[in-house]
């Protein structure tokens, strides 16, 4: 059984109202992985005995049922962006991949040139399915290569060595014109000439996106429970002004904490989380925002493929529902989770956008605007407020000012 969610008509309850809704992203999640790395704590699983365990047909089908009982909620509300995580979406076949986009493109209305993302891991190229993968419509790829260092590469557990990274990035190059790559920096052992050495590679491959994020150990992770000697804050810090600089060198824009973009190449599904927009979720596991005119709801289907094979599948009851979770955004919460994402942009947001995504006044959090700008971790004036170089660094202190009380 789901939560009910409370609607404003319903006495007691106040809901600030949304004058128009946001952007409409579309997540698809795909929950298999060749090999469970220590560090992830997203909700993956290993495939075992080759596709025994991975029923891929089985979920390509409960993806689209999956869609189809939630166009209700997003009726007539076109789709800017979709990306395909995981896991590992690289594991399916392109003609499953084409499938669900073409229930994607029948059920709802996909904008004219959207951003269609796949996520990849360098052990499953293969140059023909990745050409179909092209063809299929997927025109971002999204390459997890984390370091090109083959002591690293084995410390974090990847499947790949750094020839295998290199020749990835060839094969997608061939195929896409928008290509990230996925870095992480500060992990065990590393040396700032070894990371330098990583960012350096990754930049020279002339990609058009590059994402270098801080190892952490996450609770639930192999690595939370047995943590391997990482480098201080001192010197994973001096990698991330490293990082920056090179990759400010090399003319890529540090668009947000951790993502640098050629110009005009930011990541627009991201964008659309980091600026408060709307997401729909489907898959084991996955999260969506939606926003009503006098609500805004978050929901997460059920995590385990099993359960959620079960709750999608053709014999499902008019009482059965692959969502496990979902509650209303309080709006004492609305300002915060805005402030928790838009202040990730190192250019900050127009403070327009505060009032047209949450519903609220910018006068509602002016208290904690003074805060944060009195201890000189934003700057803002009538057409923009962004966090300083202080407030960047410092981020978790940036948005604690803002945790409702």
């Amino acid at each position: 059984m789901t939560a009910i969610i409370p609607s404003a008509s319903m006495p007691g309850v106040q809901s600030p109202r949304l004058g128009s809704l946001p952007p409409l992203s579309l997540y698809i999640h795909i929950p298999w992985c060749m090999k469970k790395c220590p560090y992830c704590d997203f909700n993956s699983h290993e495939v075992r005995g080759g596709n025994v365990n991975m029923p891929e047909a089985e979920y390509v089908t409960a993806l689209i049922r999956d869609l189809e009982t939630a166009l209700p909620q997003v009726w007539g509300r076109s789709v800017t962006s979709v990306f395909f995580g995981g896991g590992t979406p690289s594991l399916f076949s392109a003609r499953s991949i084409d499938a669900i986009l073409t229930a994607v493109r029948a059920l709802l209305p996909l904008e004219h040139f959207a951003e269609v993302t796949l996520e990849a891991n360098p052990g499953t190229f293969e140059v023909k399915k990745f050409a179909d993968f092209r063809a299929a419509g997927i025109n971002r790829l999204s390459i997890g290569i984390q370091s090109f260092n083959p002591r690293h590469l084995q410390s974090l557990g990847r499947i790949h060595d750094g020839s295998e990274a290199h020749r990835a990035i060839e094969i997608a190059r061939e195929n896409f014109d928008n290509v990230n790559l996925d870095l992480m920096y500060a992990l065990p052992h590393q040396t700032m000439e070894e990371a330098q050495s990583d960012i350096e590679t990754a930049a020279a491959c002339g990609v058009t996106h590059i994402s270098a994020y801080h190892l952490t150990l996450e609770p639930n992770t192999l690595f939370h429970r047995y943590p391997p000697p990482l480098p201080d804050n001192d010197l994973s810090a001096e990698m991330q002004i490293m990082i920056e600089q090179t990759l400010a060198q090399g003319g890529y824009l540090n668009y947000e904490t951790s993502a640098f973009a050629q110009p005009g190449r930011e990541s627009r599904h991201n964008m659309n989380y980091w600026l408060f927009g709307d997401y729909l979720g489907i898959g084991a596991g996955a999260h969506s925002k939606i926003s009503f005119a006098d609500r805004i709801v978050r929901q997460m289907r059920y995590k385990q493929p099993r359960d959620y094979l079960a709750k999608t599948s053709p014999d499902m009851t008019a009482f059965d529902s692959p969502i496990m979770e979902q509650h209303e955004v309080e709006r004492n919460d609305r300002g915060f989770e805005f402030m928790m994402n838009a202040l990730r942009l190192t250019g900050g947001f127009a403070p327009e956008m505060f009032m047209e995504r949450t519903g609220l006044s910018i006068d509602s959090i002016q208290q904690q605007l003074d805060e944060a700008e009195r201890r000189h971790l934003i700057t803002r004036d009538y057409q923009r407020i962004a966090p300083t170089l202080t407030g960047r660094r410092f981020l978790n202190d940036l948005l604690q000012i803002f945790l409702p009380e």
